[in-house]
Protein backbone atom coordinates (compact mmCIF):
# COMPACT_ATOMS: atom_id res chain seq x y z
CA UNK A 1 0.00 0.00 0.00
CA UNK A 2 1.44 3.61 -1.21
CA UNK A 3 1.95 5.90 1.97
CA UNK A 4 -0.05 9.33 0.97
CA UNK A 5 2.63 12.43 1.41
CA UNK A 6 1.74 15.91 0.88
CA UNK A 7 3.74 18.55 -0.19
CA UNK A 8 4.42 21.59 1.91
CA UNK A 9 6.27 25.06 0.85
CA UNK A 10 7.92 26.31 4.34
CA UNK A 11 8.67 29.82 4.93
CA UNK A 12 7.77 30.11 1.29
CA UNK A 13 11.18 28.51 -0.29
CA UNK A 14 11.57 25.02 1.34
CA UNK A 15 9.38 22.29 -0.38
CA UNK A 16 9.27 19.33 1.94
CA UNK A 17 7.23 15.99 1.71
CA UNK A 18 5.07 14.98 5.10
CA UNK A 19 3.30 11.93 5.64
CA UNK A 20 -0.67 12.53 6.84
CA UNK A 21 0.33 11.58 10.75
CA UNK A 22 3.28 14.06 10.49
CA UNK A 23 1.18 16.76 8.14
CA UNK A 24 -1.42 17.10 10.84
CA UNK A 25 1.12 17.66 13.50
CA UNK A 26 2.67 20.21 11.57
CA UNK A 27 -0.64 22.12 11.00
CA UNK A 28 -1.58 22.06 14.69
CA UNK A 29 2.09 23.01 15.53
CA UNK A 30 1.69 26.17 13.44
CA UNK A 31 -1.86 26.79 14.34
CA UNK A 32 -0.62 26.84 17.99
CA UNK A 33 2.27 29.19 17.31
CA UNK A 34 -0.19 31.68 15.52
CA UNK A 35 -2.45 31.62 18.19
CA UNK A 36 -0.08 32.55 21.21
CA UNK A 37 1.28 35.51 18.59
CA UNK A 38 -1.90 36.37 18.57
CA UNK A 39 -1.21 40.37 19.11
CA UNK A 40 1.99 40.69 18.14
CA UNK A 41 3.57 43.41 16.08
CA UNK A 42 5.02 41.65 13.53
CA UNK A 43 3.97 37.52 13.37
CA UNK A 44 4.43 37.04 10.18
CA UNK A 45 8.24 37.21 10.84
CA UNK A 46 8.09 34.83 13.63
CA UNK A 47 6.23 32.21 11.74
CA UNK A 48 8.89 32.77 8.86
CA UNK A 49 11.37 32.02 11.29
CA UNK A 50 9.91 29.55 13.08
CA UNK A 51 8.97 27.57 9.39
CA UNK A 52 12.54 27.85 8.66
CA UNK A 53 13.85 26.47 11.62
CA UNK A 54 11.01 22.66 10.97
CA UNK A 55 12.55 22.75 7.65
CA UNK A 56 15.90 23.16 8.66
CA UNK A 57 15.95 20.37 11.45
CA UNK A 58 13.73 18.62 9.25
CA UNK A 59 15.73 18.40 6.01
CA UNK A 60 19.11 17.44 8.18
CA UNK A 61 16.89 14.51 9.34
CA UNK A 62 16.24 12.95 5.76
CA UNK A 63 18.39 10.41 4.27
CA UNK A 64 18.26 10.70 0.50
CA UNK A 65 16.28 7.33 0.14
CA UNK A 66 13.67 8.76 2.33
CA UNK A 67 12.60 11.87 1.31
CA UNK A 68 9.38 11.86 3.30
CA UNK A 69 9.06 13.49 6.39
CA UNK A 70 7.55 11.46 9.47
CA UNK A 71 6.32 11.96 12.74
CA UNK A 72 8.82 10.47 14.19
CA UNK A 73 11.40 12.77 12.27
CA UNK A 74 9.20 15.50 12.66
CA UNK A 75 8.42 15.11 16.66
CA UNK A 76 11.98 15.72 17.39
CA UNK A 77 12.45 18.86 15.01
CA UNK A 78 9.88 20.21 16.94
CA UNK A 79 11.43 19.24 20.14
CA UNK A 80 14.37 20.82 19.36
CA UNK A 81 12.96 24.07 18.50
CA UNK A 82 10.04 24.02 21.32
CA UNK A 83 7.19 26.29 21.72
CA UNK A 84 6.87 29.88 20.45
CA UNK A 85 7.42 32.05 23.96
CA UNK A 86 6.07 35.45 24.13
CA UNK A 87 7.32 37.37 27.45
CA UNK A 88 4.60 39.12 28.96
CA UNK A 89 5.33 41.27 32.43
CA UNK A 90 3.96 38.40 34.41
CA UNK A 91 5.89 35.80 32.67
CA UNK A 92 2.68 34.11 31.47
CA UNK A 93 2.34 34.91 27.48
CA UNK A 94 1.57 38.37 26.11
CA UNK A 95 2.40 40.54 23.24
CA UNK A 96 6.30 40.70 22.22
CA UNK A 97 7.94 43.83 20.99
CA UNK A 98 10.52 42.52 18.81
CA UNK A 99 11.01 38.90 17.01
CA UNK A 100 14.06 38.36 19.62
CA UNK A 101 11.85 38.21 22.17
CA UNK A 102 9.54 35.33 20.44
CA UNK A 103 11.95 33.63 18.94
CA UNK A 104 11.76 29.42 19.17
CA UNK A 105 12.57 28.35 22.87
CA UNK A 106 14.50 25.13 24.15
CA UNK A 107 17.63 26.39 22.42
CA UNK A 108 20.18 23.91 22.26
CA UNK A 109 23.86 23.82 24.17
CA UNK A 110 26.34 25.64 22.37
CA UNK A 111 28.57 22.42 20.46
CA UNK A 112 29.55 22.53 16.81
CA UNK A 113 27.71 20.10 14.94
CA UNK A 114 29.29 17.99 12.20
CA UNK A 115 26.26 16.83 10.68
CA UNK A 116 25.07 19.14 8.12
CA UNK A 117 28.56 21.51 8.78
CA UNK A 118 29.75 22.50 5.99
CA UNK A 119 33.50 23.14 7.96
CA UNK A 120 33.65 21.70 11.63
CA UNK A 121 30.06 22.90 12.68
CA UNK A 122 30.90 25.75 14.46
CA UNK A 123 28.46 28.21 12.37
CA UNK A 124 25.24 25.48 12.89
CA UNK A 125 26.60 25.06 16.44
CA UNK A 126 25.74 28.92 17.01
CA UNK A 127 22.66 28.84 15.28
CA UNK A 128 21.29 26.16 17.12
CA UNK A 129 21.93 27.77 20.12
CA UNK A 130 20.50 31.10 19.13
CA UNK A 131 17.09 29.85 17.56
CA UNK A 132 18.57 31.55 13.74
CA UNK A 133 18.70 30.08 10.68
CA UNK A 134 22.25 28.68 10.05
CA UNK A 135 22.53 30.54 6.34
CA UNK A 136 22.49 34.28 8.54
CA UNK A 137 25.15 32.95 10.52
CA UNK A 138 27.25 31.62 7.45
CA UNK A 139 26.89 34.98 6.15
CA UNK A 140 27.80 36.86 9.10
CA UNK A 141 30.58 34.93 9.70
CA UNK A 142 31.59 35.86 5.83
CA UNK A 143 31.70 39.29 6.50
CA UNK A 144 33.07 39.42 9.29
CA UNK A 145 36.06 37.13 7.11
CA UNK A 146 35.94 40.33 4.59
CA UNK A 147 36.27 43.29 6.91
CA UNK A 148 38.65 41.74 9.39
CA UNK A 149 41.16 40.34 6.68
CA UNK A 150 40.59 37.56 7.72
CA UNK A 151 40.73 37.73 11.11
CA UNK A 152 38.16 36.62 12.20
CA UNK A 153 39.42 33.05 10.98
CA UNK A 154 41.48 33.30 13.88
CA UNK A 155 38.01 33.44 15.99
CA UNK A 156 36.36 30.63 13.95
CA UNK A 157 39.73 28.32 14.48
CA UNK A 158 39.48 28.90 18.61
CA UNK A 159 35.81 28.48 18.58
CA UNK A 160 36.48 24.69 16.50
CA UNK A 161 38.87 24.15 19.18
CA UNK A 162 37.30 24.99 22.14
CA UNK A 163 33.47 23.95 21.33
CA UNK A 164 32.52 20.44 22.28
CA UNK A 165 30.96 18.48 19.60
CA UNK A 166 27.46 17.41 19.49
CA UNK A 167 27.04 13.81 19.66
CA UNK A 168 25.85 12.33 16.25
CA UNK A 169 22.30 11.65 15.55
CA UNK A 170 21.79 7.82 14.30
CA UNK A 171 19.06 9.13 11.66
CA UNK A 172 21.04 12.28 10.92
CA UNK A 173 22.66 12.92 7.62
CA UNK A 174 26.04 11.70 6.77
CA UNK A 175 29.33 13.68 8.43
CA UNK A 176 30.81 15.33 4.81
CA UNK A 177 34.26 15.03 4.21
CA UNK A 178 35.31 18.46 5.31
CA UNK A 179 33.06 18.18 8.46
CA UNK A 180 34.63 14.80 9.53
CA UNK A 181 38.14 15.67 8.99
CA UNK A 182 38.09 18.85 11.04
CA UNK A 183 36.10 16.58 13.91
CA UNK A 184 38.94 14.30 13.57
CA UNK A 185 41.85 16.31 13.82
CA UNK A 186 40.13 18.24 16.73
CA UNK A 187 39.90 15.36 18.91
CA UNK A 188 43.62 14.37 18.07
CA UNK A 189 44.49 17.27 19.32
CA UNK A 190 42.35 17.86 22.12
CA UNK A 191 43.79 13.79 23.04
CA UNK A 192 47.56 15.26 22.67
CA UNK A 193 47.26 18.44 24.32
CA UNK A 194 45.37 16.54 27.44
CA UNK A 195 47.78 13.87 27.70
CA UNK A 196 45.56 11.39 26.57
CA UNK A 197 46.66 8.45 24.44
CA UNK A 198 45.60 8.42 20.96
CA UNK A 199 44.01 5.69 18.82
CA UNK A 200 43.43 4.90 15.44
CA UNK A 201 40.80 2.68 13.53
Amino acid sequence: MERISVTVRLNGRNVLQFDAAAYQRLEAYLAESEGLLEGDPDPAEIMNDLEQAIADRCTQRLAPDRPVVTLVELEAALDEIGTVQVAGSNGSVGTASTASTARPAGAQPLRQHSQGALISGVCLGLARYVGLDVTWIRIVTVVLVLLTGGGALVVYAALMLLLPYAPLEPDGPEVGWLPGKCREFVEFLRARLSGGTVTTS
